[in-house]
């Protein structure tokens, strides 16, 4: 996806939920008390972040119209963002308005009366306005379906103005979304209701807006609505605890309410050719009246997977990444049928630390709806390696040709004396679509034996780097090999990745490789939840699959084997994120990482890493890399320890410059010094407790 030159940034918030007094509210939950001062952080941060444009998508206010706290929650919404740098845009919100007609339940329903206290306070309702090329239009949701006199002029106002901008780069906002997860979904207290969501997404689909921004469900969602892009942001103030159903573990803080992760807001970066959301997380931080936020150290830049442009590292999404959940009705916003609601926070985990290659079962690619999914996010740059046991047949295999050009690589599994008869089923499929194939080895019982494991019920695929003459006599065989693109190679627990990597047989193959880095043992009793030791292999896997990139040879990729934490079952481990998909600090490093080593160069790309070596220090590892005419260091410690000496930087002997210390946990720089003495490099000593990059500029 060709973004173009970034122009600049805007922000788009929701959900404040603003109380009339600091450190109380009508709410009965603990977190709702703390709303003004979570706003207040907000605030701070976004003065921080400087966005040229600042976008409320309602409930600005906790306290609904009518009550006589109102006034005074609106009064200090106003007061609080006075501090706001960027030019502020409002959108009504339920709590601001009135909700949308909701028979079923005793709430203040939108009424002339509240949009006139509205408009008071606030100014229009609907309205747009033009910034730097770009044409933003506010539309009041709560007055669809009302039958009030506002409805149907904001119904002839937005189809003359969609129509009168057609063409432009243009940008919807609105509080209630069309829809959650499915433009056919039943009506429930979180969407529009028919007939005016049918209007709502005849007019998306026939004016095709660039985005559409929506809050309400303190929580997110992505949709691709015909041409345009729908997001569902979640709240700075509390998370919607009837969706922690969402997640197949227990909630935390409130019920799930106050589930820190979950809280933020979405800083929108504007490009020539489209944009990329970031979502700022907040964690529920919060300023006390006349506290101010810390400056802010200097971080590097975030990464979203559609601006990874090095992106040979991926995940194997073993947990569902679109299950539908039916939200059981509770008593509260809907008692009378189940929601269903797709689970989007794998996508935001993904979409955060700028993962573009994902591993899925064939199954993914026979749904219907998961297909779907895999369609929308082929246009944003995400590529699938999908995977079967042998060839399918009969309406599977169908489906596998059927639906080819979602697939960027085949991985086929197969019992290795039997690979003669696995190849010409792989060659009858390529004969008729073009698919990248590419060869496990499904490891047998003798294998097993022979790597030391005493546990022959658990099944293990993939060649070993060691396993060169098996692979070179395979090659060997015949014109017929030649359907095979490439192999898979498995890389266990107790392996480095970098040395791994490193010793694939692949130039005197010449084939392509998908290398699987495991996060287990060959024990399935064995459990792996030491999130630092975690940071430290994954870290070193990244750093090995973009420093196997190299012209001219044969594509690696690197897909690391969990994602989301196992738990419970066999081989527990911890994954880039947790059971409910908040991030691990092994996220964290991801995301920095990619960050830090997709910075440009001189020539306007990112300069191409070149594998040193990986050697040992007290404490730790450290693996170099040569980037243009520096190098980079990732240093990778056991336990907390003082960096000063970098040893066997060959490629920077007699040298100085300057530098940069990047803390992968926090993407936090600090510049640095260093000077080449023999065949180590001095720094100003640093304490390292995490994974942590290193950047020598000649």
């Amino acid at each position: 996806m060709d973004l173009g030159r970034y122009l600049f940034s805007i922000a788009v918030v929701a959900d404040t939920h603003m109380n009339e007094v600091e450190y109380g509210s009508a709410s009965p939950y603990e977190c709702n008390r703390i709303a003004n001062a979570r706003t207040r952080y907000v605030v701070e941060r976004l003065n921080q972040i400087d966005p040229a444009l600042t976008i409320h998508l309602g409930d600005l206010v906790h306290p609904v119209p009518g009550m006589p706290t109102y006034t005074q929650a609106a009064d200090n919404f106003k007061q609080l963002t006075a501090a706001l740098r960027s030019p502020l845009h409002l959108v009504p919100g339920n709590h601001d308005v009135g909700d949308k007609p909701v028979a079923w339940a005793p709430a203040t329903i939108v009424s002339d009366a509240a949009l006139a206290l509205w408009r008071e306070h606030f100014g229009d309702h609907y309205y747009a306005f033009d910034f730097r090329g770009l044409h933003f239009v506010v539309v009041d949701a709560q007055i669809i379906n009302s039958g009030l006199r506002a409805e149907a002029e904001q119904r002839a106002w937005l189809e003359r103005d969609l129509a009168a901008h057609a063409g432009q780069r243009t940008f919807l906002c609105l509080h209630y979304p069309p829809y959650v997860s499915d433009p056919k979904e039943a009506e429930s207290y979180d969407n529009i209701a028919e007939p005016g969501r049918g209007w709502l997404l005849g007019l998306i689909e026939a004016h095709r807006p660039e985005a559409v921004f929506c809050g309400h469900v303190h929580n997110f969602w992505y949709n691709r609505h015909g041409a345009s892009d729908c997001y569902i942001l979640p709240s700075t103030a509390f998370v919607r605890q009837d969706y922690s159903e969402l997640a197949r573990v227990a909630p935390v803080d409130g019920s799930g309410r106050d589930e820190g992760p979950k809280l933020g807001f979405f800083v929108v970066r504007i490009y020539e050719h489209g944009h990329v959301c970031h979502v700022e997380r907040t964690y529920g931080a919060g300023l006390d009246p006349g506290q101010a936020l810390a400056p802010a150290p200097p971080r590097v830049a975030p990464i979203h997977s559609i601006e990874n442009r090095r992106a040979p590292f991926g995940v194997d999404l073993r947990h569902p990444w679109t299950e539908v959940v039916d939200i059981p009705p509770t008593g509260a916003l809907d008692e009378f049928e189940r929601k269903r609601a797709r689970n989007d926070y794998p996508l935001m985990a993904l979409w955060e630390m700028g993962l573009r290659k994902l591993r899925v079962p064939f199954q993914d690619l026979e749904d219907p709806r998961t297909r779907a999914r895999m369609r929308d996010l082929r246009r944003l740059g995400h590529t699938f390696t999908v995977y079967t046991l042998e060839v399918p047949t009969g309406r599977a295999r169908d489906l596998l040709m059927e639906h080819h050009e979602l697939i960027d690589a085949w991985e086929v599994v197969c019992s290795w004396p039997n690979v003669a008869r696995t190849v010409e089923a792989v060659a009858v499929v390529k004969d008729k679509v073009p698919l990248v194939a590419l060869l496990s080895k499904l490891r047998t019982k003798e294998d097993v034996r022979r790597e030391g494991s005493r546990y022959y019920h658990f099944i293990n695929h993939g060649f070993l780097p060691e396993e060169r003459d098996e692979l070179e006599a395979f090659r060997a065989r015949g014109p017929e090999t030649g359907v095979v693109d490439g192999f898979v190679f498995r890389v266990v627990r107790q392996v480095s990745p970098w040395s791994a990597i490193a010793a694939l047989p692949l130039a005197a193959l010449g084939v392509r490789a998908s290398v699987h880095v495991r996060m287990a043992s060959t024990n399935p009793a064995e459990t792996f939840t030491d999130d630092a030791a975690n940071a430290n292999r994954v870290a070193e896997a990244l750093a090995a699959a973009l420093a196997a990139q190299v012209p001219g040879r044969p594509q690696i990729d690197v897909l690391l084997d969990t994602f989301a934490d196992i738990d419970r079952g066999y081989f527990l481990r911890h994954g880039l994120v947790d059971r409910r998909f908040n991030p691990r600090l092994a996220s964290h490093v991801v995301r920095h990482l990619h960050a830090a080593l997709n910075e440009a160069g001189a020539s306007g790309t990112p300069d191409a890493l070149v594998a040193a070596s990986r050697v040992a220090i007290p404490d730790g590892h450290v693996c170099l890399m040569r980037r243009g005419e520096g190098a980079v260091a990732l240093v990778l410690p056991e336990r907390k320890l003082l960096v000063d000496r970098i040893p066997h930087a060959d490629a920077l002997r007699g040298a100085t410059g300057e530098g940069r210390w990047v803390d992968l946990a926090t993407g936090e720089i600090v510049p640095l010094s260093w000077r080449a003495e023999g065949a180590a490099v001095e720094i100003p000593g640093r304490a390292c407790a995490a994974p942590a990059l290193i950047t020598f500029d000649s």
